[in-house]
């Protein structure tokens, strides 16, 4: 995993790079919020959605629940980028509708939208 600083609007995104998961449950993505803080001095979080496990997107499993309460707790904010066309949940294209009204959630289909979101 790797984090490069993002700079937008006087906003600092740390996105983060690399192959595999990041984010596998509430520490792992408690550790690259902390990474990012440390490396980038911010806690606006750019992920790719292939880093994050697949439970996360299962609402009922309660996964995304416990994280986005983590960066909440810790004054993180993330956005998410990736093909979400296919998803065929009810619950889950609402929660992404929802999050992308509110400041500190937000879901896109690319990381320039992604970073765009954080720094507007």
């Amino acid at each position: 995993m790797r984090i490069i600083k993002v700079e937008k609007n006087g906003t600092v995104c740390a996105a983060v790079e690399g192959d595999g998961l990041a984010v596998r449950g509430a520490q792992s993505a408690l550790d690259v919020l902390m990474s990012a803080n440390y490396e980038a001095r911010t806690k606006n979080i750019v992920l790719d959605k292939r880093q994050i496990c697949e439970d996360f997107f299962v609402l009922s499993t309660g996964v995304a629940g416990e994280i986005l309460q983590k960066y909440v707790n810790y004054g993180g904010r993330i956005a998410v980028y990736g093909d979400f066309s296919h998803c065929t949940s009810k619950p889950l294209k609402d929660f992404i509708r929802e999050s992308n009204r509110g400041r500190d959630v937000f879901f896109a289909a690319t990381k320039d939208e992604a970073v765009d979101l954080l720094t507007r």
